[in-house]
């Protein structure tokens, strides 16, 4: 859906700052990471000067995928060329809320995206960013739906895209990156093994590499399911059940929240996140728990239905256990057998069949359940990231 270009004002991004040391980037540019640390780097945008929407005014603008270009870095704004992504289902479950021992709970279906995954969203504002900047070919490392997200806007913004993927990588996920026209390398191991693959031959073949946090961007696409759990719910929820890989969801979802409090859109309140992990692949939990403040790497990370967890290091591990900390949330591992006991269950009961990663997050609510962590007054949201459908063949 259209809308005139009056009902929208051009893209306040200001700069790109270090989410780590500070240092400030030209944002007009392709950037990766920090040149003084390594670490993130954050899109900044002019919160303060007159013009932007108050939350009557952007609750009615149009629903479509670009609502609030201001804080987008998107040139072309509003207008920018997208496949339709944003704007899934939050579907109730009353039952599960009570046994829960919570007031609401909501699963927002994210599988509902092009590419049946969340990752559309991160890769319909990292890709159209890429292009306006001057990128011919991009490339990452992926556990799976990023690469065909990758691949899918690569087309359709005219782009070049290489994919390094785990060799294990479910068979319906390579066909359809090679579907949509992507060049796909399968690697030995995890995701760590497809990164050290691509980053082998980025620089010498002149790739942009649009791997988790190794970009601006795909946190900016990320962010707008926080601002569509307000505009959904008319609220912040109390919980969100977040299975965390890169964790670019999580970052993105805070985000969100901070510049919703400084458009005052809403006040101080934060939902508590649970970050989920399996036990076979859990540096971030293990480090919440720990009381670290970074993940140090998960040696062998051990094979696991749910690939979008199976990330043994993540460059934003610091921002994550700072905000589950600050937002008095907490990270949860879950064993195989849980997870797939979880998925099965809520399919038989409920009519909807979970991907993995959404399953892991339900075993983890129902850990959280015998410990009481629920409040009665709680408004719950799980996101299934991806389709189930894409882990079969």
């Amino acid at each position: 859906m259209n809308a005139p270009d009056s009902l929208f004002g051009p893209s306040r991004l200001q700069t790109l700052a270090c989410g780590r040391c500070g240092e400030e980037h030209d944002p007009h540019r392709l950037q990766t990471v920090c040149i003084a640390c390594g670490g993130p780097l954050l899109a900044r945008y002019d919160l303060e000067s007159p013009g932007l929407p108050d939350l009557a005014g952007w609750r009615a603008r149009p629903r479509i995928p670009f609502r609030l270009p201001e804080l987008l870095p998107l040139r072309a704004g509003a207008e920018t060329p997208s496949l339709g992504e944003g704007n899934t289902p939050l579907v109730e479950f009353p039952r599960v809320a009570a046994e829960l021992g919570a007031g609401r709970f909501l699963v927002k279906d994210e599988s509902r995206n092009p590419g049946h995954a969340f990752k559309a969203r991160g890769m319909a504002v990292a890709v159209a960013r890429a292009a306006e900047l001057g990128a011919r070919t991009v490339a990452l490392p992926t556990a799976g739906n990023a690469g065909v997200a990758a691949a899918a806007y690569g087309a359709r913004h005219g782009l070049a895209v290489q994919v390094a993927l785990p060799r294990e990588t479910p068979a319906p996920i390579r066909t359809a990156c090679r579907a949509l026209g992507a060049r796909v390398q399968e690697v030995e191991g995890s995701i760590a093994e497809a990164g050290a693959w691509i980053a082998e031959r980025a620089e010498r073949e002149g790739w942009f590499v649009l791997a988790t946090l190794r970009e601006p961007y795909r946190l900016e696409g990320k962010k707008l399911m926080g601002y569509e759990l307000l505009d959904e719910l008319g609220r912040l929820p109390e919980v969100i059940l977040y299975p965390t890989g890169g964790g670019t969801g999580l970052i993105g979802m805070a985000r969100a929240f901070d510049e919703m409090e400084a458009l005052g859109w809403t006040g101080p309140e934060r939902p508590r996140f649970v970050a989920v992990q399996t036990e076979g692949c859990a540096p971030l939990v293990r480090a919440f728990e720990e009381g670290l403040d970074h993940a140090p790497p998960w040696e062998d990370p051990a094979p696991t239905r749910a690939f979008g967890l199976r990330v043994p290091a993540a460059l934003g591990d610091f921002l994550m256990l700072d905000i589950l900390r600050r937002g008095g949330g907490t990270a949860r591992a879950v064993p195989e057998a849980a997870l797939t006991e979880a998925g099965e269950d809520f399919a038989r009961r409920f009519g909807m069949w979970l991907g993995p990663e959404a399953a892991a997050c339900l075993a983890a609510a129902r850990q959280l359940a015998g410990e009481g962590w629920f409040r009665p007054a709680d408004t719950v949201v799980l996101f299934q990231t991806g389709s189930p459908f894409v882990y079969l063949g």
